[in-house]
C-alpha cells in the first residue's frame, strides 16, 4: 500500500473539495478507489470556469463519483468582492463552510507540497475548518500528482495546465465583478484558440488589460496579430488599453508596501 493510500484509508469516508483542476480530480480518483463512502463537492460561481465544472461532471459520470454541486456564496460577501490581498481566505472560508454545512464527513483538499512555498491565505481557512491535505501528508508535489494522475488512468488530464480561479486575474484592490470575470474567460479562450499558447492569463490591472503568454507564444506573436487580437478582445466589452506581456505567476497579486 502506498503512503497516500494509507492516509486515505486512515481518514475513512471523506468529503473531497473538487475544483475541477488536476490536483483535486486526482485526489478524488485516488480516494474513490481506496475508500468507500467518499463524496465529491464542487462549487460553482462566476469565478469558476465552465470547463472546470464540465471536467468534474465528466469524471463523476465516468467513475461513478457521488457528486454534490453547489454555490458556495463567496460573491455574497463584501470583503471577498473588495479583493483584498487575502481574498482567497474569504473564498475558501465560504467554500469549506458550505461543504461543512452539507456533510458531516471530514473535508480533504488537493493541496500539494509545492503550494506550501507560496502565499496561500486559503490554507488558513482550511486550517480553521479542519481540512486535511493528503498530498501534503504523503509528501507529494505537483510533478508527483501528474504522475499519479497518469497511473490512475486520467489520460490527458494528467497534463492539464494549472489554472487558478478567474478572480486571480484581477489585480489586488480592484473590485471583483462577475461581468469582468466573464470577459476574462472569453478573452483567454479567444487567445487560446488563436495562438495555442501553453499558458495564457488575461490580467485586469489599473492601467489596462494585460494578456500574459508563455515566452514561446509571445515570441510567435507578430505585431499585426497582436493588434488584431487586441481588437477582438476590445469587442468583448473592454474599454481599457490592451497589451501583451510575458507570463508571471501570480502577477495580479499586489502586496501592500511595508
Amino acid at each position: 500500500m502506498s503512503r497516500l493510500d494509507e492516509i486515505l484509508r486512515g481518514i475513512g469516508p471523506m468529503a473531497v473539495a473538487v475544483s475541477g483542476g488536476i490536483d483535486s480530480l486526482t485526489l478524488a480518483t485516488a480516494a474513490h478507489r481506496v475508500q468507500p463512502g467518499v463524496t465529491m463537492h464542487h462549487a460553482v460561481s462566476p469565478a469558476v470556469p465552465a470547463e472546470a465544472t464540465a471536467r468534474t461532471l465528466a469524471e463523476a459520470s465516468r467513475q461513478g463519483f457521488v457528486l454534490d454541486i453547489f454555490d458556495a456564496g463567496e460573491f455574497e460577501h463584501k470583503t471577498y468582492r473588495e479583493n483584498p490581498v487575502n481574498r482567497c481566505f474569504f473564498c475558501k472560508t465560504s467554500l469549506y463552510g458550505a461543504i461543512s454545512r452539507r456533510t458531516k464527513l471530514p473535508i480533504v483538499s488537493g493541496t500539494n507540497t509545492d503550494d506550501l512555498g507560496e502565499y496561500r491565505p486559503g490554507l488558513i481557512a482550511a486550517r480553521d475548518h479542519g481540512v486535511r491535505h493528503p498530498f501534503v501528508e504523503a509528501g507529494i508535489d505537483k510533478k508527483a500528482v501528474r504522475r499519479l494522475a497518469a497511473e490512475l488512468g486520467l489520460g490527458a488530464l494528467a497534463e492539464l495546465p494549472s489554472s487558478p480561479c478567474l478572480s486571480s486575474r484581477v489585480e489586488t484592490g480592484i473590485r471583483i465583478e462577475a461581468p469582468v470575470l466573464d470577459m476574462v474567460h472569453r478573452a483567454e479562450n479567444l487567445v487560446a484558440r488563436a495562438l495555442r499558447p501553453r499558458t495564457v492569463r488575461c490580467r485586469v490591472r489599473r492601467e489596462g488589460v494585460v494578456v500574459e503568454l508563455d515566452e514561446a507564444a509571445l515570441r510567435r506573436l507578430a505585431p499585426d496579430e497582436a493588434a488584431s487580437l487586441a481588437s477582438e478582445i476590445a469587442a468583448l466589452g473592454v474599454a481599457r488599453k490592451i497589451s501583451f506581456a510575458a507570463y508571471r505567476t501570480g502577477s495580479a497579486f499586489v502586496q501592500p508596501a511595508a
